[in-house]
């Protein structure tokens, strides 16, 4: 846990006042390479902790695993080679269960991957449009407008690598019926943040992830979606904005998508259905508005 923040020295300028020189904490960013039996598919910059969440909830989103007995092991080794290198706990290894199909060597992503995108490199939107095994568009459950009111706040709440750098990115599991944060993860990646948790989920022996709902802490791009979607998460819900695709791709997928969740207000992009208005019917101007919107 102690790789998850760095201090380094800064100087800090105030406007009218000087200039001073203090420690400042950083969240702590460096690459992991995710190897499948031995050969690499994939890198990614990452806050260290969770690797293993991170790789496995990686796999489900590519469609390479979809539940617990798929996986088998993880283990960190040395840099390129691993010919006696130190072990860096950079490069990571999975094992699959005997009988799981590895990855297509010709389709296995062998690019760099920031820490703020998780699809770019593909060749074409199509490409990313795996087919789930875990399918959301029949999950009835429903929410309350007010109990997802209340998640980015108790997101933030649970936010202890943020308060001390400002500089990561959450998501959290809550589960619809009891309300219960299930799981919170924080990373200087957004899909980072999310695939460790659908890694816990995974390792846990939790898929699919019916009944439950994600929070992040910003925006909803298409490939959070696409990870919902992935896990079998019914409801995607962001305190910022989603982007066109994202919106295109959850109604295509079933996933209920809410964002700008701030205060009392939320705006729903796709299965408002599973929204519950807490007993207060929608007036007559917002039904008129979601006719002309169709």
């Amino acid at each position: 846990m102690g790789r998850i923040t760095t201090r380094r020295p800064i100087l800090k300028l105030t406007l009218g006042e000087g200039a001073t020189r203090r420690a400042d904490t950083l969240a702590v960013e460096e690459p992991l390479e995710i190897r499948v039996a031995g050969s690499p598919l994939a890198v990614t910059m990452r806050t260290p902790g969770h690797d293993v969440e991170l790789a496995a909830g990686f796999l489900v989103s590519e469609g390479i695993i979809a539940q617990a007995e798929d996986f088998h092991s993880a283990i960190h080794c040395g840099g390129p080679g691993t010919g006696g290198q130190e072990n860096t706990y950079n490069v990571l290894d999975i094992s699959l269960a005997h009988g799981v199909a590895l990855p297509d060597p010709e389709a296995a992503r062998r690019f760099y991957m920031t820490s703020s995108c998780g699809v770019c490199g593909k060749a074409s939107i199509d490409a990313v449009r795996t087919v789930s095994r875990h399918p959301v568009s029949v999950d009835d459950v429903q929410v309350g407008a007010e109990q997802i009111a209340s998640f980015p706040d108790r997101l933030r709440a649970e936010q202890a690598a943020f308060d001390k750098t400002g500089g990561l990115h959450a998501a959290a599991l809550f589960d619809a019926d009891s309300g219960e944060l299930l799981v919170l993860r924080e990373d200087v990646g957004r899909h980072n943040a999310v695939d460790k948790v659908v890694g816990w989920a995974l390792l846990n022996d939790r898929l699919s992830l019916r009944r439950q709902i994600l929070q992040v802490s910003g925006r909803a791009s298409f490939e959070l979606v696409q990870k919902a979607a992935m896990a079998g998460i019914p409801l995607l819900s962001a305190v910022s904005a989603p982007s066109s695709l994202a919106a295109e791709l959850a109604e295509e997928a079933g996933v209920t998508l809410i964002g700008f969740v701030r205060g009392r207000s939320m705006n729903i992009y796709s299965h408002a259905h599973r929204v519950r208005l807490d007993g207060l019917a929608p007036s007559a101007h917002a039904e008129e508005g979601a006719r002309h919107a169709r």
